[in-house]
Order: structure tokens, then sequence, then C-alpha cells
């Protein structure tokens, strides 16, 4: 079983999102954050919830979870003091890919990342899991139907308008950077649209759902 720590978030999560129980083979358990808000942890890095983060870790690992990721990216700056209170595989973003890359792809300036947030997404961020500031990055523009539905936290909201503008920072990402040769999405939002991502731009894109289906297989 594979827990989930979730951000306290009430927008839609389709299929692929790895908020959604049936985008994964095998059972999921969520456990919610309460106040873990998008805007609060992406613009206020989480600031006062480390605690709430742990003791939720805690439990998915006493209920039997073999694996425990997060909901979010950007709780890479927690990735540390969370895993050191656990036993078992833990990771917080799929910033965690960022060395494996590096070395898969010839380095820091051939993996793009695609974020929720560019202004957000610090050269800290990447260090915390060994990533580099060298490696290219483009966000979802802030008045995007993804940053209002996603990162505003909406009920509702126009996902195929959301999966197109996804694609085009993909596509606008590896113009600016054509030595880009793989693509990390750093918000988990964005794995519905992964594929489709790859084909249009023409490179490998890696996540953390699939990430966290690697840890479930292991051993």
């Amino acid at each position: 079983m594979l827990g989930i720590l979730m951000l306290d978030t009430v927008f839609p999560r389709p299929l692929g999102d790895i908020g959604n129980p049936q985008t994964f083979p095998f059972a999921t358990r969520l456990r919610k954050i309460e106040r873990a808000s998008p805007e609060k942890v992406i613009f206020e890095r989480a600031n006062g919830l480390i605690d709430q983060f742990i003791t939720a870790a805690q439990q998915l690992q006493a209920e039997g979870c073999r694996a425990i990721v997060t909901s979010c990216g950007f709780l890479a700056l927690q990735h540390h003091q969370i895993a050191a209170a656990l036993h078992i595989p833990f990771a917080s973003s799929s910033l965690c890919w960022l060395p494996t890359l590096y070395n898969a792809f010839g380095g820091p300036a051939h993996v793009g990342i695609l974020t929720a947030s560019a202004s957000s997404l610090s050269d800290e961020h990447l260090a915390a899991l060994g990533g580099s500031a060298a490696t290219p990055r483009a966000g979802m523009p802030p008045a995007s139907e993804f940053a209002r539905v996603i990162i505003g936290n909406q009920v509702e909201g126009d996902m195929e308008q959301i999966h197109a503008e996804m694609i085009s920072a993909a596509l606008g990402l590896v113009e600016r950077h054509p030595e880009v040769r793989a693509l990390l999405l750093e918000c988990t939002n964005m794995s519905p649209c992964a594929a489709e991502i790859a084909k249009r731009t023409g490179r490998p894109v890696f996540d953390l759902v699939g990430l966290a289906k690697q840890m479930m297989t292991a051993g």
C-alpha cells in the first residue's frame, strides 16, 4: 500500500493525478494535512506545518504503507526532516529524480522542469534534493486557468484548458531550451497530461507518479 500525504484541496483530480486512487495499480491510503493549501505550501514554504506532515507520515507507516509520497513537489524543502522520521522509502517531490536524470541525460542543462510556479521554485528547492541551479525551468502563467483552479484551490475548472496550458508551457520550455532532452513535472497535478506532453515535445517525461510506482515495485 502506498501512503500519500495530501494537501488540503478541493480541486478536481482526474485519472493520472496522484490524488486519484485509480491512478495506481495497487492500494493507496491518502492522509490530508489540514491547512496545507497549495498557496501555503507553494508561496509560504509550508511554514508551521512540518510537525503535521511528520505525524501523518508516521501514521501511514504504522498502518502498513510500504512507501510514502506527497502531493506537491514544493515539499522538497521538508524532505529530509520527514524522511528522517521514517524507516520506509519516502519521496517528497519529483525533484528526487534530478540526480538520476542528470546522469542519464548529460547534466542539468539537459533536464527541463515544468512547475506550477517558476517564481516560487527556487534554487534552494532544487538543491535540497541534489538539483542544480543550471536546470531550465518553466512555470504556469499567474493568469492561467491552472493557477486559478489548482493553486487557487477551486472546486470546478476547465480541465481541457488546464491541460492545453500545460502543453503550451512545455512546448515553450523546449523551444527556449532546445538542449533539453528530458522533462520533469514538479507538480503532481500535471501527471494526467504527461503522455501528451511527451508526445508533443518529443521528450521523455518523468514525474512523482512514476517514482511512486518504482518505489512500490522495489524489493
